[in-house]
């Protein structure tokens, strides 16, 4: 069956040292349903018509844990992992380190869907920084819950630099910064035996697990690797 024809009309356009992003939406021609697509540097990063792996991503998470109270998100993305994070009761606090402004400011002005209501959650704090040196500042014992979702990938890096997120130094950091019983969750487009690799050589427990889902009418799969101490 073919894909439903579709236009793009763009939203927003911002541009940093690491380049462009643009947020736009999708409009099939036909009348169908409109979506918003989110592009790095013309890089697909996400859209909010697959969003299926974002929510397994906090539900595998907030599952791992009996009291996920506090809770590190690596990337603000549209805010579907966030929705999910901020829906379970138990969560008393929900950091999110987003290292683009203007990504922050587009939710804030709700161009994107309950963005507004997100960021206005009391138990929201929003640190506009590489998570790599976020969580190299972090206090030990931060967190019980740790979760990447900042690339598509460690194979398909929206920025070069984000590769030092995938070796050992920022994935010790991320082990430090968990409380006992915590776990980090990283999310990835394709399987990465590096990845699992290196959370092997910092996490004494490392998890595969695939999720299959459909992309535009296209069957895909990903990945979350789930790690614990």
């Amino acid at each position: 069956m073919e894909a439903p024809e579709v236009e793009y009309a763009e939203v927003a356009r911002a541009e940093s040292e690491r380049g462009e992003l643009v947020l736009r939406e999708r409009r099939p021609v036909d009348g169908g349903p409109t979506s918003l697509e989110l592009r790095a540097n013309g890089i697909f990063v996400m859209d909010t018509v697959e969003v299926s792996t974002e929510r397994a991503m906090a539900h595998a998470a907030l599952a791992l844990v009996d009291g996920p109270r506090a809770v590190l998100i690596g990337g603000l993305g549209l805010g579907h992992t966030m929705h999910e994070v901020l829906a379970d009761s138990r969560v008393e606090k929900c950091a999110v380190v987003e290292i683009e402004p203007a990504l922050v400011e587009w939710m804030r002005a709700g161009l994107v869907p309950d963005g507004p209501t997100l960021l206005a959650d009391e138990r929201v704090t929003v640190v506009e920084a590489d998570i790599v040196a976020a969580m190299a500042e972090a206090h030990e014992a931060s967190y019980d819950l740790v979760l990447l979702d900042v690339d598509n990938g460690p194979g398909y890096l929206v920025h070069a630099a984000n590769a030092a997120l995938y070796e050992a130094p920022a994935l010790t950091d991320a082990r430090r910064i968990l409380r006992p019983g915590g776990a980090l969750v990283v999310w990835s487009a394709d399987e990465s035996p590096e990845l699992e690799e290196s959370l092997r050589s910092v996490f004494s427990e490392v998890r595969p697990d695939r999720h299959d889902v459909q992309l535009h009418d296209r069957d895909e799969h990903y990945w979350l690797y789930v790690a614990r101490p």
